[in-house]
């Protein structure tokens, strides 16, 4: 006998994503909150109570200043000596030392740092795509966390709707080819569900497991604000996450806790 599905229940869950298009290059001291708006409207969106939007750090670190002219930068001799065996820019691989914490690692041209904020990455987020003029780099924002908390806020005194922020950059995996959007700031939910203690539906009391919400967002909004396509703000709707004032630095391991630095 075939088991006949049971269509009485509540309805399946599901989340909507959407690219916000019509966006110009972003400009420093640009409003972020007004550009996220009129793109909205562009896109034939009205921002609603639960969205979360999605920004890219790239939109944020433009808007707040945070591009450097590389004809300004001295390389040190160490960046000098690191560039010339690998084709490097010298002058590039002198920001990423200075906007980095702690090296981790050193190879190949490539640096994965410990940044300021914490974060460990590729270069120190330093990065020069989808930078006008061929001489700017584009540096992480200061304070992540914060530009989350100061575009919600304006959105919400602006459009008067009760939205989550996240901030988003793609960063590099261990042992995985290719890149993955993550939350490197956020504000007005939950960015960690922790179900350690509750059983799962066999009855198991799990013990490990929490779920980092804020980077599932981030990685979400990738597929379609992509990396050519000038779409650096999307709106993720009907995620029924919890709201909660957040930070993307509850979600950075501690490093007595770090098995692979």
């Amino acid at each position: 006998m075939v088991a006949t599905p049971d269509h009485s229940g509540p309805p399946a869950p599901s989340v909507t994503i959407i690219g916000l298009t019509g966006v110009p290059e972003i400009l420093p001291d640009a409003d972020l909150a007004g550009l996220v708006l009129a793109s909205a409207e562009h896109s034939g969106l009205r921002l609603a109570d639960g969205d979360v939007v999605v920004v890219t750090h790239k939109a944020v670190a433009k808007a707040e200043g945070r591009l450097l002219d590389l004809r300004t930068v001295e390389p040190s001799p160490l960046a000098s000596q690191y560039a010339a065996a690998w084709n490097r820019d010298p002058r590039q691989v002198e920001v990423v030392l200075r906007e980095s914490a702690r090296i981790v690692r050193m190879d190949r041209g490539l640096i994965i740092s410990r940044t300021r904020h914490g974060f460990v990455c590729a270069n120190a987020g330093v990065d020069h795509s989808n930078v006008p003029g061929g001489e700017l780099v584009c540096l992480l924002p200061l304070d992540p966390d914060a530009s989350a908390a100061a575009l919600r806020a304006t959105l919400r005194a602006r459009a008067d709707v009760e939205v989550a922020v996240v901030v988003s950059d793609s960063f590099g995996r261990p042992w995985r080819e290719g890149i993955v959007n993550v939350a490197i700031g956020a504000a007005g939910l939950a960015t960690l569900i922790d179900y350690r203690g509750q059983p799962d539906n066999d009855g198991r009391v799990m013990s490990a497991t929490i779920m980092a919400v804020a980077d599932e967002l981030a990685a979400a909004s990738e597929l379609v604000t992509g990396k050519l396509d000038r779409c650096p703000f999307a709106v993720i709707r009907g995620y029924p996450y919890r709201r909660a004032e957040g930070s993307a630095r509850e979600m950075i391991m501690d490093p007595a806790q770090d098995l692979f630095r």
